[in-house]
């Protein structure tokens, strides 16, 4: 989570505002983006399109003059360990566009108000519900639509997947009833300490929240938004054992009726674990689009964040530049404290040597300028 936050901070995202946008869908698109990852990767691309069009609209200018960049990171959980694939992007809150001058310049645009969420929403559902279609796994009848797609029966997962979506106990005697339910806080009580905001838009069952902002002086607000996103899916603070030996989760944040904590059998709550892995090679962390910038020495370059190739090349120019920078120190045997080449901050490290007596280097990161 640390290590994760601070690449993102340090080597990927520029020194510009940036704007969280996250993303749930319905109980139905959760399951299917379980099931099918290619298809859960395409409608990633039909969101990540929809939202930087919108901010190029704002910005008033045309898509072939201007981009914004983006990096997606897919969460899997909810705070129950309920599998809950929703979609986390920090996008520019802005567009890179060339002035009238040729030079390119970051052109930063307005929230958006909640009106334009539930458009976006509203435009949303219905795009993705086209892809759909198209591609067979949609079908709609005069009162509602529904999923149409085969899976293998004989695999357990979708069962494991489809139980933890809805609430409800995969395995055991109490098969496909509602998880127990604790509730302590009064229903009104919980209703008021989380407050509806209006940079939230529901539609259909897809929710689209952009509240939260990170100025471009704020690189410490940004860093605590990647951990948040990159956390892990539990906290073994809010785990703990009742006295008939269940295990009882209790809820970052209280239900609307008051629920706090969720009470799992040991076999159930192992096959929610189960739910939440995903599915071997699946990237969780996607990089969208491409970031002109200009570096220290003036000279301007752009990074195409979308190919993992440009990607992997500017960590690598990182490690290899921390590790210069540290190969002129003087050795030490006990901890060192290093200041990577591009960027401000100082991280601690041990310096990791073999018997003999050989240096194997440190890990850490240099920032990549824009």
């Amino acid at each position: 989570m640390v290590e994760a936050s601070a690449l993102l901070v340090d080597a990927v995202l520029p020194e510009q505002p940036i704007r969280q946008w996250v993303l749930s869908v319905p109980y139905p698109l959760r399951f299917l983006f379980a099931s099918q990852l290619k298809v859960m990767g395409k409608v990633l691309g039909i969101v990540y399109r929809m939202i930087a069009s919108h901010l190029l609209k704002k910005a008033r200018v045309l898509a072939e003059q201007a981009q914004t960049g983006a990096v997606t990171l897919i969460q899997r959980f909810g705070s129950a360990l309920n599998l809950n694939i929703h979609f986390h992007m920090l996008f520019l809150d802005g567009v890179y566009a060339e002035d009238r001058h040729g030079v390119s310049q970051f052109f930063r645009v307005k929230a958006p108000s909640h009106a334009e969420l539930v458009a976006l929403a509203h435009q949303l559902s219905h795009r993705v519900g086209r892809y759909l279609e198209r591609q067979g796994l949609l079908s709609r009848d005069p009162e509602n639509a529904y999923l149409a797609f085969d899976f293998d029966e004989s695999n357990p997962m979708p069962h494991l997947q489809g139980s933890s979506i809805q609430y409800r106990i995969a395995v055991g005697a109490q098969q496909g009833r509602k998880a127990l339910q604790l509730q302590t806080v009064a229903a009104a009580y919980a209703e008021n300490t989380s407050p509806r905001s209006s940079s939230v838009a529901k539609v259909s069952g897809f929710s689209l929240h952009a509240g939260v902002c990170a100025q471009a002086n704020e690189r410490n607000k940004l860093e605590q938004l990647c951990r948040y996103i990159t956390r892990p899916a539990i906290s073994e603070k809010r785990l703990s054992l009742t006295g008939q030996g269940n295990v009882r989760i209790q809820l970052k944040t209280a239900y609307r009726d008051g629920t706090t904590h969720v009470v799992l059998e040991p076999l159930d709550f192992i096959a929610r674990l189960a739910a939440l892995v995903p599915a071997p090679r699946v990237n969780l962390t996607r990089f969208h689009e491409a970031h002109p910038c200009a570096s220290p020495c003036g000279q301007s370059s752009t990074v195409e964040i979308g190919n993992p190739a440009n990607f992997s090349w500017c960590v690598r120019t990182a490690q290899r530049d921390a590790i210069s920078n540290h190969s002129t120190q003087e050795e030490s045997k006990g901890p060192c404290r290093i200041r990577s080449g591009s960027g401000n901050r100082i991280q601690s490290a041990d310096t990791c040597r073999t018997p003999s007596g050989n240096d194997l280097g440190t890990a850490t990161q240099a920032r990549i300028w824009y």
